[in-house]
C-alpha cells in the first residue's frame, strides 16, 4: 500500500520538483504546474496523464483509477486511490506524470541516471 509519505519522499528528488501546500492540500510542482496533487485526506492522489489514454486506464482498473470531476475532464489528469497502490507503482505514477511537465532534456537526464526505472 503506497502512503503520501512514500510520494513526497520520491516528487522531492526530481529535478525542479517541489512540495506545496494549498488550501490543506499537498501538491507538487514543476514551475507553477501541478503535476500530482493530494486529496485533503491524503487517500487519493491525482496526478498528470494524457486524456487520450485515460479511460484505458481507468477501465482497466476501475477499483484502483478513476476519472477527476466533470469540471476537470478538460485536463490531463485522472485520480488513483493510495491504498490500492504499491509504493513502486506510485513512484512510476508519479515520475510519468513528471515528465509531461519538464522538458524533454530533464526527463532524458533522469532516465540515463535511472536505467532501472523509477525507485
Amino acid at each position: 500500500m503506497a502512503t503520501v509519505d512514500d510520494v513526497r519522499e520520491f516528487g522531492t528528488q526530481l529535478e525542479r520538483s517541489y512540495p506545496v501546500y494549498v488550501h490543506g492540500r499537498l501538491k507538487f510542482r514543476v514551475g507553477q504546474l501541478v503535476y500530482v496533487a493530494f486529496s485533503r485526506d491524503e487517500s487519493v492522489m491525482g496526478f498528470a496523464f494524457p486524456k487520450e489514454e485515460r479511460a484505458a486506464l481507468v477501465g482497466g482498473a476501475p477499483r484502483k483509477f478513476e476519472l477527476p470531476s466533470a469540471s476537470d475532464l478538460r485536463f490531463n489528469w485522472v485520480h488513483a486511490h493510495l491504498g490500492a497502490l504499491s509504493p513502486a507503482e506510485a513512484r512510476e505514477l508519479v515520475v510519468d506524470a513528471w515528465r509531461m511537465v519538464v522538458p524533454q532534456k530533464v526527463a532524458r537526464a533522469y532516465d540515463l541516471a535511472h536505467p532501472e526505472g523509477p525507485g
